[in-house]
């Protein structure tokens, strides 16, 4: 299992949730407000974002991030994989994550 974060802005976060979940490229996503300051092109930016935490299983990540960049309108959207520490998880919930995830419509993966 995989957590994959990227801020996105506030307009565009339930749309490109919704849809990662929709398409099953992603078991859940939370969005959660927060203010980021970076530099940008030589400046210094402040803007509201939502952060999304997009679970995924380990071997899905690739066909998420393709989707995110498609879906995401920055030049140059946030996408970071961190690994999922799953021994020290609930078991359950990793086998929840990787079911959900697996890139098939409903009912239509791999049993």
């Amino acid at each position: 299992m995989r957590l994959v974060l990227s801020n996105l802005p506030p307009e565009h976060a339930d749309r490109i949730a919704a849809t990662l979940v929709e398409e099953r490229l992603a078991a859940c996503v939370n969005l959660l407000p927060v203010r980021s300051v970076y530099r940008w092109k030589g400046e210094t930016c402040r803007e509201d974002e939502i952060t999304a935490f997009i679970k995924v299983r380990a071997d899905g990540v690739d066909a998420l991030r393709r989707r995110l960049v498609e879906l995401h309108p920055y030049e140059l959207p946030e996408v970071l994989a961190l690994p999922v520490d799953a021994a020290g998880s609930l078991e359950a919930y990793i086998q929840w994550v990787r079911a959900e995830s697996d890139g098939h419509p409903t009912g239509a993966g791999p049993a």
